[in-house]
């Protein structure tokens, strides 16, 4: 069992949520759904929780009512391969009322932010020359969605 898992609130939309966010990465799956019982203290019968998996890592999501809402203050940030990866999940991300932020992040339609990183702009931040980390970081400044060629021009010089 996973010691640590990530609880993420919704007001009502935890299945459909959980269910989107399973079809757009592979290795992911619906676990467990519990429903409310009598006792409240949502509706009888319909959902409370949905137990899901995101290429293997465990999340639970919570149909808990309209008090509270995501922020940017937390993210799920994806690892991706190369730019068709970053590209595919970009647009199932932003898609039907997504939108895209600055270096990396978007909302999805329920208002989650994720960072979309190729795993290159990691190793080149984390190069020891830091004229060539300047150029990289300034490069990603001015994107929304990271694109990798200008990453590595940047990095060249």
């Amino acid at each position: 069992m996973q010691k640590i898992t990530t609880f993420l609130w919704f007001d009502h939309q935890a299945e459909e949520a959980a269910r989107f966010y399973t079809s757009v990465f592979a290795d992911s799956r619906i676990t467990t759904v519990t429903h409310y019982p009598e006792e409240g203290p949502g509706e009888t019968g319909t959902v409370m929780t949905v137990a899901f998996e995101l290429a293997g890592q465990g999340f639970v999501a919570l149909n808990g009512g309209p008090m509270f809402h995501f922020t940017e203050a937390i993210s799920l940030q994806v690892d991706c391969a190369d730019q068709q990866e970053v590209d595919e999940l970009w647009a199932k991300l932003t898609a039907d009322g997504g939108e895209g932020g600055p270096c990396g992040w978007l909302k999805d339609r329920y208002g989650l932010s994720w960072q979309i990183v190729p795993r290159v702009l990691t190793e080149l931040i984390a190069d020891p020359d830091q004229a060539k980390v300047g150029r990289v970081t300034a490069a990603m400044l001015r994107m929304q969605k990271i694109e990798i060629q200008p990453l590595l021009d940047a990095a060249r010089g």
